[in-house]
């Protein structure tokens, strides 16, 4: 079979179970061969279609005709000395993004991106300067997961890699659906976070569609302030962010009276906030920090900065970490420390695929350095 013949074959994986019965009936299949395709992917986690024994031959030479999984193994990755590792996969477009895994103790968190690149250009972040290339389909988003190595080992897939899933908002539901349904991977929605700039036309679809966690990229309190480092401000600010997440009671703080009962209380809400000096650490800010979440039932991560290049931002010292942390814990604002991971591999940069975006515009042009 010929490369092109390959190259135009459709993925399965990231297919609903009601997809997968429709395919089968249009390849002249009973529509029972979708669920035991489901099983075989979801299930199962084949790597070919060939290894569905339970189909007959004639009917995965049928779908071998047209489909395939659809997984394709990392293409590098880079090991750091305290567990974490940073995987580049190559997108079914032939671009590249970053997947982190990260085990700690008897936990492993897998960060995953939706995006190649991101719209968002916030001051801090690799990914922003590489420029939106193109949005994940739900097959590419998968990938992450069902290639890892590491994969049943996972305890929990955070949305926080390269991209706004908010902007990509189709395949993230997708995704999320296929990791969540009885006939994918039947997890539960607590082991799955969505983070979120706050972006105005996915926010409230989400919350109302999805029952996983929320976290919102807040990084400074002040409007005026944040939109310096977030240009995402100006079109939708954090004020209006908090003022949609106030409409509904899963967030809103001692809107019913016995939370203990209250299922739908397990479902968290959680505000990134990476810690800049002389930017965001002052008790001005803390106080504005407060203000602002005053009226919500959530949490506020701190995470360290660590300098990227080219870049005027510089983190803030352990003491200034635990004073700005204890200040608002003091004043009734849960809040965390994130323990920072995979620093000598740049773990929370987009670095590895830029730079494999960049040799690649060279290999294309006959550039040499």
């Amino acid at each position: 079979m010929s490369a092109t013949d390959t190259a135009s074959k459709k993925p399965l994986l990231g297919k609903s179970l009601e997809e997968l019965k429709a395919i089968a009936v249009q390849l002249g299949l009973k529509p029972f061969v979708g669920k035991q395709i489901a099983d075989w992917i979801y299930s199962k986690h084949v790597t070919s279609i060939d290894q569905m024994q339970n189909i007959s031959k004639e009917a995965r030479g049928k779908l071998e005709a047209h489909y395939e999984i659809g997984c394709t193994q990392p293409v590098d990755e880079q090991r750091s000395v305290d567990g974490t590792v940073k995987y580049l996969y190559a997108t079914s477009q032939g671009d590249f993004i970053e997947t982190v895994y990260i085990p700690d103790g008897d936990r492993a968190t897998l960060c995953v991106s939706s995006q190649v690149g991101c719209k968002m250009g916030c001051a801090f972040c690799m990914t922003g300067r590489q420029g939106y290339v193109a949005s994940l389909s739900a097959t590419d988003i998968l990938n992450q997961i069902y290639s890892l190595p590491e994969r049943e080992t996972l305890t929990n897939v955070v949305f926080m890699g390269q991209g706004e899933p908010f902007d990509n908002l189709d395949n993230v539901l997708r995704a999320t659906t296929v990791l969540t349904a009885d006939w994918g991977w039947a997890w539960s929605p607590k082991r799955i976070t969505v983070s979120s700039v706050g972006l105005a036309k996915g926010l409230t679809r989400f919350i109302e569609n999805s029952a996983c966690h929320l976290a919102i990229s807040l990084h400074h309190p002040i409007p005026a302030e944040r939109a310096k480092l977030m240009p995402a401000e100006r079109a939708f600010s954090i004020q209006n962010v908090v003022n949609v997440l106030e409409q509904y009671d899963v967030f809103r703080k001692h809107s019913l009276p016995n939370r203990a009962n209250d299922v739908s209380r397990q479902r968290r809400l959680s505000f990134e906030y990476i810690v800049f000096a002389g930017i965001n650490d002052s008790l001005k800010h803390a106080d504005a920090l407060l203000k602002l979440l005053r009226n919500l039932d959530c949490r506020v991560n701190l995470i360290r900065f660590h300098d990227i290049p080219d870049t005027p931002l510089h983190g803030v010292s352990n003491e200034g970490m635990v004073k700005f942390r204890d200040y608002l814990t003091s004043h009734g604002l849960f809040t965390t420390i994130r323990a920072s991971r995979g620093q000598d591999i740049f773990a929370a940069c987009g670095l590895l695929s830029t730079a494999k975006q960049e040799e690649m515009k060279k290999s294309q042009t006959g550039f040499k350095d």
